[in-house]
Formats: C-alpha cells, structure tokens, sequence
C-alpha cells in the first residue's frame, strides 16, 4: 500500500472557513473517500472536471470543512486518482484492485492509519455532502460504544422513488437503529402510513474494530438476495444507528449529472 499527500487546510468553496479538526483525544476518527476508475456508466468519473476541478476533489474540499475529522484520506485503486489527489494536496492511499466491495478497500486504508478507532466511508461522487451530516453521523458513532456503525436516511415523498428497487429503504426500531434495509417498499402500508417511509443514503461511519471483523465474514443470505451489503452486519447481530435528516446530497452517475452539479456549483459562486 502507498500514500501520499498531506492535507491542507487551504481556503474552500463556497467562501467558507474551514472547520478546526477534531480535539478529541479519546477517539480518532477518520474520514475516507473511495475513489475508483472504472464505472460502467462513467469511467474515469472521480478526474472528470466540474467547475474547473476534479469531481474528487470537490468531495474532498467538503469534507476538510468537517469539524469531527482527525484525519482524510483518498483510497484509490488508479495511479490516475492518486497522482491528481496528491497534486490538490490530499493524502492519497493506494489500494487493491481487487476488492469485492468497497468495505474491503476500507479496511486495508485504514491500516495507514494505527491510531484510528472510527472511520468514516464518504461516498466519492458527492460533491455537494453537507459536512456537518458527516459530523453528526461521526458524533453519533462515537457517543455509543456499544454501536457498530451508523448511517444516515432521509424521508421519501415521491411514489416513484419508493417504487424504485435502485432506492433502498430503511425501517427503524424506536431508538433509531436499523431494523431491516431493503429495495422493496417497507414498510408495506396495510393501512395509511403514520410517518413517511425512509430512504437509505449511503454513507457509513464504523467502528475500527468492526470494520476489520466484518470484512472477514462470509456473504449471508439476506445481503446476496438483495444485494446490500449491510444486511451482512443486521444478520450477524450488529446495532446500525440511523441519523436523519432533510439534506439529500446530488449524486453524479452520470455526464448528464455532471452538467447539473457544475451549474449548482456555479449558481452558488
């Protein structure tokens, strides 16, 4: 594994000050950013230029604004990535290719770092993540030892998007951790809902120890059959913490998502 890069604290978007790093001495909490190459539907994504910069390095320009952070990395498996994170002046980690998901290129990154006891998985095609949603997930995370993970939902209102099975839905227990996520509708509405159905938004915050434990088991039935990953923690008795909120980040997928992120981005200037 290789790595590069410091990170610096330089002047970000949207005329913001940087947050102060995280002062907290009992917990050492990293951010990461996964950063691949190849995608079906839009290789070389994380270098396409938007406003002038890398897509990748608009996530990572957010997420220095994090007040929670001890450290961030870039984890990619394309010297490409690690080359252009390196030149913006992030620390860029070198990971296999052949990971089978993106947990496992999160487990060996966070070998370049002893200390950590949390990590942070910040989705690489965000460039307009809240950095105080990463904040709150992180403080959530580290405020209950007793909790393995957590992540974030938000409400659905559109018929079509809980119709959506590329839109994973999330129910809860009473104290905010998760009781199931799945692509089909839950719950199923028998009778009028009393509170909107939620949907699952992919950004994770663990515990180090899980983290390297859960890398280790075997697939479970309910993650193969509908494809979640996070089925595999549910199934095997790990508490996952749900954070809400209103703030749903715009994806980019695709080229066409490209144009519309760089007006956003433009509009705000």
């Amino acid at each position: 594994m290789l790595e590069a890069g410091l990170i610096q604290r330089e002047l970000l978007p949207f005329g913001a000050v940087p947050f102060p790093m995280a002062a907290d001495t009992s917990h050492h909490i990293i951010g990461l950013i996964p950063s691949r190459w190849g995608s079906s539907r839009f290789p070389g994504k994380p270098l396409h230029p938007i406003a002038g910069k890398p897509l990748v390095q608009h996530v990572w320009e957010r997420v220095c604004r994090c007040s929670r952070l001890d450290a961030i990395a870039i984890a990619t498996d394309d010297q490409r990535i690690f080359d252009a994170a390196v030149s913006f002046g992030a620390r860029a980690i070198m990971t296999s290719p052949d990971h089978p998901s993106g947990s496992d290129r999160l487990a060996e990154a966070v070998r370049s770092f002893p200390t950590a006891t949390h990590v942070v998985n910040i989705q690489g095609d965000e460039p307009l993540i809240d950095p105080a949603l990463i904040d709150r997930l992180a403080e959530a995370l580290v405020s209950d030892e007793a909790l393995s993970m957590a992540t974030v939902a938000c409400p659905i209102s559109a018929q079509e998007d809980l119709d959506n099975p590329n839109i994973v839905k999330v129910a809860l227990a009473r104290n905010g951790d998760a009781l199931y996520f799945s692509r089909s509708v839950i719950p199923y509405a028998r009778h009028p809902r009393v509170a909107p159905p939620l949907r699952h938004l992919g950004i994770y915050a663990y515990r180090r120890d899980f983290l390297e434990n859960y890398v280790r088991w075997a697939p479970t039935p309910l993650e193969q059959t509908e494809s979640l990953e996070q089925l595999r923690a549910l199934e095997n008795g790990a508490r996952i913490r749900v954070i809400l909120t209103d703030h749903v980040s715009v994806g980019v997928d695709t080229p066409e998502q490209a144009e519309q992120v760089e007006q956003i981005l433009l509009n705000i200037h």
